[in-house]
């Protein structure tokens, strides 16, 4: 079980980890090594995510979803396999963490008494002076 938050936790068997070859330049050894990690974890079938953390969590993750609900991560920011998968599984863990963070609620507000007073001189000062560069007109 890998903790998520404290009512959410994601079993093991849900993320799919598979092993590629790293990007970029290197030494002798950058052909035989796989250790980038590409991580898979279907969030739109998940028993322990809720249908309000995955709505959240869609546009959260972007281009890493796929149409069918699957996050991939890849991780090839270090040398080793081991330090790649850590850090591919903190970042999913960082997502869905995020996501499952409900959003605050915004309580809508009135201007204050001053506020629109403010306002209204602010736009009778701007009116005499628009009314001062009007051409002069013999009335």
């Amino acid at each position: 079980m890998i903790p998520i938050t404290s009512s959410i936790s994601i079993d093991d068997h849900e993320i799919e980890e598979r092993f590629i070859r790293s990007p970029g330049s290197g030494g002798q050894k950058v052909n035989k090594t796989e250790s980038a990690v590409q991580l898979r974890f279907d969030a739109r079938t998940s028993p322990s995510l809720s249908n309000a953390v995955f709505l959240r969590l869609k546009p959260l993750a972007g281009r890493r979803m796929t149409k069918d609900g699957v996050i991939v991560i890849t991780a090839n920011r270090f040398r080793t396999q081991d330090l790649n998968r850590k850090d591919a599984m903190d970042r999913l863990v960082a997502l869905i963490r995020k996501a499952a963070a409900p959003p605050r609620y915004r309580r809508p507000t009135k201007p204050t008494k001053g506020s629109k007073r403010r306002r209204l001189d602010s736009k009778r000062r701007q009116s005499d002076t628009k009314k001062g560069r009007r051409k002069v007109t013999d009335d």
